[in-house]
């Protein structure tokens, strides 16, 4: 590819009248979605993106920029918009996959910025350039080009030939998993503050100024040396296989994660979400774990705090959405080191509604947030003080076609180089106790630690 095309393409370019949206795919033999990742890390290291849903049915695979779209403010509208503005100038043959646009939204844009998310704006999306989809077993690789020029055959034929080349490294060059480096310190981060905050927020809910405030902490890690992308997306893949797996790069920097939680899918004009909340530790033996889960069935604290979840997604549904169907009582999800109360909700998107609108109006869910919405934010902006950056977010992709599905980022951390911040909170109501929910966000620490090779806390 030469030196000019590699200049221009990196580049972000506005998104205006005058653009024109190309996008061409090939089907190509089966390829490892992280060895395509890993392909472009010499050239577009600084740009690429990662996504694997639950089931495995769909894997996406970004490299290199064709275009960034960006927010702070109406950051849902803002992004909904561009992107329409976008794909109005999308050229495609019927054969060829709808282009893909992916990224995330940081919890709340209100709270202060701390230094380890100056790379993240409010919003953030990208359409890669060189675009790896794979769906019902099939393997598609897509070229993604955003052009102001009047004549853009001879860079597109260029671009033909630099997908090629790549495809070509993640079918047939070694690709190897750098191993972990080692751990110099693993380091609690205002600790004291979290338990602190705890207790305040459970003051203030006995006094009914909140029903439910959810309150998070951090963790840093620090390693010899820098830890590769890909290792570390390798690693949380095989360590929580049922789950959502994740990993957005901007910069030198990677958030990335596996969640239990979709927020919500839009599928042929069926919408689909998911209530998760109330937790529990999975048991050391098959019986021990039937006995937590069904205890976590019957326990009032955290029914109450899944009820919570389905009434709000339930009246989000309701607004959206032309029918509904939603579960009576709750099941059980597990995945590792976890399991949650679960509810299935379904409807039937209505006409000129979103995938932008539907995240607006879910975000945040009482699980992330609390209830009410409104004077749960505000308690956690005053108490929490911390920085949650696109931990608890949604993140997830949407198509041309209107299809997409967006996750919650939790079991998430954010790799810069040789350090690691990690994530993790819990609902907080009238009874809770620090030091047990002090305890639960250990549980919910452990994919992220696992996979970094972390020390576990007991």
């Amino acid at each position: 590819m030469n030196r000019k095309l590699t200049d221009r393409v990196k580049k972000t370019l506005p998104i205006n009248a005058n653009a024109r949206f190309f996008t061409e795919t090939v089907e190509v033999e089966t390829l490892s979605p992280l060895a395509f990742f890993e392909a472009g890390r010499s050239d577009y290291g600084d740009h690429r993106f990662f996504w694997q849903n639950a089931d495995n049915t769909v894997k996406l695979v970004g490299i290199g920029r064709a275009a960034v779209l960006t927010a702070d403010t109406e950051r849902f509208q803002s992004i909904s918009a561009q992107w329409k503005a976008l794909c109005g100038g999308l050229i495609k043959e019927e054969k060829d996959m709808d282009p893909v646009l992916f990224g995330g939204f940081s919890f709340d844009p209100e709270t202060r910025q701390d230094e380890e998310w100056l790379a993240f704006p409010g919003a953030y999306f990208t359409v890669p350039l060189f675009q790896l989809k794979i769906k019902n077993g099939k393997t598609y690789v897509s070229i993604n080009y955003v052009t102001e020029e009047a004549e853009a055959a001879a860079e597109f034929e260029a671009l033909r030939q630099e997908r090629d080349r790549l495809t070509h490294i993640a079918e047939v060059e070694d690709f190897t998993i750098q191993s972990k480096p080692a751990l110099i310190s693993q380091t609690e981060i205002d600790t004291d503050r979290y338990m602190d905050a705890v207790g305040k927020v459970t003051s203030q809910i006995n006094k009914q100024i909140a029903e439910k405030v959810v309150i998070a902490r951090k963790i840093k890690l620090t390693f010899e040396e820098d830890f590769q992308q890909t290792a570390a997306l390798n690693a949380i893949t095989n360590e929580q296989q049922s789950s959502y797996h994740f990993g957005l790069q901007i910069g030198a920097d990677m958030f990335f994660g596996a969640t239990p939680e979709r927020l919500v899918e839009i599928k042929n004009g069926q919408a689909y979400s998911a209530c998760v909340a109330g937790s529990i530790h999975r048991g050391k033996s098959a019986k021990e774990d039937q006995q937590l889960g069904e205890q976590l069935l019957r326990d009032k604290k955290n029914r109450e705090e899944h009820q919570y979840v389905v009434d709000m997604i339930t009246e989000v549904f309701t607004e959206f959405c032309t029918s509904l169907r939603v579960n009576k009582t709750p099941k059980l999800l597990k995945v590792r080191d976890i399991q949650h109360l679960f509810t299935p909700v379904e409807g039937t998107l209505a006409e000129d509604m979103d995938i932008f609108r539907l995240v607006e109006a879910l975000h945040p869910t009482p699980a992330l947030g609390g209830v009410p919405r409104k004077t749960a934010l505000e308690i956690i902006r005053e108490e929490e003080q911390m920085d949650r950056g696109f931990y608890a977010g949604p993140i997830g992709w949407t198509d041309a076609a209107g299809n997409g599905e967006f996750a919650v980022a939790i079991r998430s951390g954010l790799l810069k180089g040789n350090e690691a911040y990690l994530f993790a909170g819990g609902g907080i109501v009238a009874d809770s106790k620090p030091d047990e929910e002090y305890a639960e966000t250990w549980v919910k620490f452990r994919p992220v630690l696992r996979a970094l090779g972390g020390s576990l806390h007991e």
